[in-house]
């Protein structure tokens, strides 16, 4: 089991990129862990009545020049919405880094195309960053409802070319992303992918009709993050396992969709 850590994480900043989602920066007296990207903390919720167990958000940026953590939050209960409220120099409890990662091309050379939606676009930054200094060439795809639920865009195009949908038409080509013009001018050799089930089973529809190798981050609901409670079982190949401990990253043969 590879050393997870139980930090108390001090808030350098907590920026509201719209209503829904707060870009959260963390840092720490000591260097912090080594982190992969696609692994996700556990963080505990204090100051709420309603909220007993821990928070799963992926892991977003790190920072390393800045000792910095990076968290996307999306404010969808009264957990996240009490994590979403601190302010600079709060602390947040953090249990990290856990779950397994995203799968880097055999070869620089290959193509990578990395698809999020909504704030499932989350992971696929710091993973895009880690492929440019490896010499990878990223080519990011992100769908959202409109154009105010797009996030970090200036982040991604630092690593990429980036594209956009929006089921609007408010921004980038209107529709989802699996009808973005780019699938039909480009060939990739792999794509990696996060965001809302029905999205990202569209991806893995297209990448297995066009053999391309696939890999989805799945968002199943975890509240220990180790394995302990089962709640975020799914239904694979190899049997019931366990997101937390088994994936989020799965590569989409083991899944039954």
């Amino acid at each position: 089991m590879k050393q997870k850590f139980i930090l108390d994480l001090k808030v350098v900043s907590a920026e509201r990129l719209n209503a829904k989602n707060v870009l959260i920066k963390l840092t720490h007296d000591n260097k912090l862990p080594a982190m992969l990207p696609g692994q996700f903390v556990e963080i505990k919720v204090d100051g709420s009545s309603t909220t007993y167990l821990r928070r799963p958000i992926s892991i977003n940026f790190v920072d390393k020049e800045r000792n910095e953590l990076w968290l996307l939050v999306a404010e969808v209960g009264d957990g996240t919405r009490t994590i979403a409220a601190v302010k600079p120099g709060d602390v947040l409890n953090c249990v990290f880094p856990l779950g397994n990662s995203f799968t880097y091309p055999a070869s620089s050379s290959d193509s990578l195309l990395l698809i999020g939606g909504g704030v499932g676009v989350a992971p696929l930054l710091y993973f895009g960053m880690l492929c440019k200094e490896r010499g990878i060439s990223v080519t990011f795809l992100l769908g959202a409802r409109t154009a105010s639920d797009l996030l970090e865009l200036d982040e991604f195009k630092k690593y990429g070319e980036v594209f956009i949908t929006t089921e609007d038409g408010s921004m980038g080509e209107q529709g989802y992303v699996t009808n973005h013009s780019i699938l039909q001018k480009c060939r990739f050799e792999q794509i990696s992918t996060c965001g809302p089930k029905p999205m990202m089973v569209s991806v893995a529809k297209y990448a297995q009709a066009a053999n391309i190798r696939c890999e989805a981050s799945l968002e199943n609901l975890m509240a220990c993050g180790l394995g302990a409670c089962l709640c975020c079982v799914e239904k694979t190949t190899e049997g019931n396992l366990c997101v937390c401990t088994e994936g989020p990253v799965f590569d989409i043969k083991q899944l039954l969709w």
